[in-house]
């Protein structure tokens, strides 16, 4: 998978403080940052630090815009053009002041910047922490240094501003870091979750897929792969429980589970943590099935391996052996 490329259009930086059972208070920055190589290299850490983390969740915004009034701020910036980056980012502040929960204890940097991938317009917002290192100074002597930490990374949600306009189904993205901040976050960027087992479950199927096709995997790997994820799939179906990405990684590919994960968290998927899979949409990972106008056949993928099922190429026939006598009978009788 070719990276993206991150083109910085606008970038500011307010800050933000809160202690429990007060008021959250602000610092607004009134112009936006210079686009240089600092701004750069922050943007794709947060890019990339945001791509490698899992339980993502998804939607798109609440429809009272009253109650939920982001989309009215982008529609003013992004659509009508009425107000510049900077406004854009003090309202947004205002909202997100008005949405913390009283019990919450959190101070950091508010990122707010609007970034093109590739032809993908996107909002990023994103409260990261800050902590204090050690840098060498001219003089060769030890001096504190404050700097932007990622491991203090508060929450981030990213806003897919062509899916929006184009009125996909999903064009919000969101992830918390350290603390229970996920829901009075969403209630900031107006989120309302979206997740269909059936449809989840399918998506998950195709991205093992293309992780195997992308990893060349040889036969009896692939399908040593997709035995493991049916029966790990079908196992919290079965139980209702709910899946991790970071754990379905570990559990069907543990000697590549980095590599999966981050294929199954990548953005263009748009998988989320958090569905009972479906049992009937993990069947493709271990059962072929096709029908025609005169006949309907399913089979074990593991069949064309014993030689119970075998396709030959040259003749375009597929070959069953070992039919059960009842079969066999009723075929004598025609």
């Amino acid at each position: 998978m070719s990276p993206v490329q991150h083109t910085l259009k606008d970038l500011i930086i307010h800050r933000l403080g809160k202690v429990e059972g007060a008021p959250a208070t602000v610092e607004l920055r009134p112009v936006v940052c210079p686009l240089g190589g600092p701004a750069l290299r922050l943007v794709e850490r947060l890019c990339g630090h945001y791509a490698d983390r899992s339980s993502k969740g998804f939607g798109c915004f609440e429809p009272d815009e009253a109650a939920y009034p982001l989309p009215l701020m982008l529609q003013a910036h992004v659509v009508e053009r009425s107000i510049d980056f900077a406004t854009l980012s003090q309202r947004m502040m205002a909202q997100l002041q008005a949405c913390i929960d009283d019990d919450v204890e959190t101070d950091g940097f508010v990122l707010v910047a609007r970034i093109l991938e590739g032809e993908t317009d996107t909002l990023w917002v994103a409260i990261i922490g800050e902590a204090v290192g050690t840098m060498v100074n001219g003089g060769l002597e030890l001096a504190d240094c404050a700097y932007l930490d990622f491991a203090s990374l508060r929450a981030a949600g990213r806003i897919d501003l062509s899916g929006w306009q184009r009125g996909d189904e999903r064009y919000i993205s969101f992830l918390k870091g350290r603390g229970d901040v996920a829901a009075w976050f969403k209630r900031f960027l107006g989120c309302g979750d979206m997740v269909v087992a059936l449809k989840e479950t399918k998506k998950l199927v195709q991205a093992l897929n293309q992780f195997v096709e992308g990893a060349r995997m040889e036969v009896p790997a692939r399908d040593a792969l997709f035995e493991r994820a049916h029966d790990y799939l079908d196992q919290l179906g079965e139980n209702g429980e709910t899946l991790v990405l970071a754990d379905v990684a570990r559990e069907v590919c543990p000697e590549q589970a980095g590599q999966l994960e981050r294929a199954l968290n990548a953005e263009e998927i748009k998988l989320k943590s958090g569905f009972v899979p479906d049992r009937r949409a993990i069947r493709p990972l271990v059962r072929f099935s096709a029908s025609g106008e005169q006949w309907k056949l399913e089979f074990d993928r593991s069949g064309l391996h014993s030689g119970a099922v075998h396709y030959d190429r040259a003749t375009d026939t597929l070959v069953l052996s070992g039919l059960p006598d009842y079969l066999k009978r009723m075929l004598q009788e025609e």
